[in-house]
């Protein structure tokens, strides 16, 4: 089912049996498979593909090149910049299947540099930003900023994508005005409630 707002490129190819959400634009080139669903306010780039087990959440853009495969989860205001890489098949051998694919889930808000590589069954965290080019080989906490091959942690992200600098006690302002406390054993950021 295509909303009515919905506005598809005459080269976009979106097959019987995908959804898609109001005001979601899907541009020349792009492959929406049947049984994927892409929410409201959606940007699907040129030569974009979306496999039918896929799930997009609202005001998510998938720039130019992005291949996302069964078992990939993106939730709301997600970003993935372009040909950055999904796999979902930790195995893979040419014509054999596994039962079922791996789960990753790109919680809200991530933002995934183009041509990082991702691999299944990941969770990258609320807000984390993955670096171009970075290679994800296991999950991401939220807010973390990781970057290289294998993608390390070199430190945390506001929600409005600035860099966070802890205090001595690890308390972090960022100038958009949002507070974070960083937990005692340095392994993950909370948002504080203004």
């Amino acid at each position: 089912m295509i909303d009515p707002t919905a506005r598809i490129h005459p080269q976009a190819l979106v097959d019987e049996g995908a959804q898609i959400g109001a005001r979601t634009r899907v541009w020349a080139f792009a492959h929406v498979l049947p049984g994927a669903i892409l929410g409201a306010d959606c940007n699907v780039c040129d030569h974009t593909f979306v496999e039918g087990g896929v799930r997009v959440g609202d005001r998510v853009t998938l720039k130019c090149g992005v291949y996302l495969w069964d078992g990939v989860t993106a939730e709301d205001d997600v970003f993935i910049g372009p040909a950055a890489v999904f796999t979902n098949d930790r195995r893979p051998r040419s014509k054999q299947y596994p039962a079922a694919f791996p789960a990753t889930l790109l919680c809200r808000g991530v933002s995934v540099g183009g041509g990082a590589v991702i691999l299944p069954g990941l969770r990258l965290g609320a807000w984390a930003m993955i670096g171009a080019g970075a290679v994800v080989t296991r999950d991401i906490a939220d807010h973390a900023l990781v970057l290289g091959n294998p993608a390390r942690r070199t430190g945390w992200v506001c929600r409005c994508g600035e860099r966070l600098t802890p205090s001595s006690t690890g308390a972090c302002a960022c100038p958009c005005g949002r507070a974070y406390q960083l937990a005692p054993d340095g392994e993950s950021v909370q948002e504080v409630p203004s």
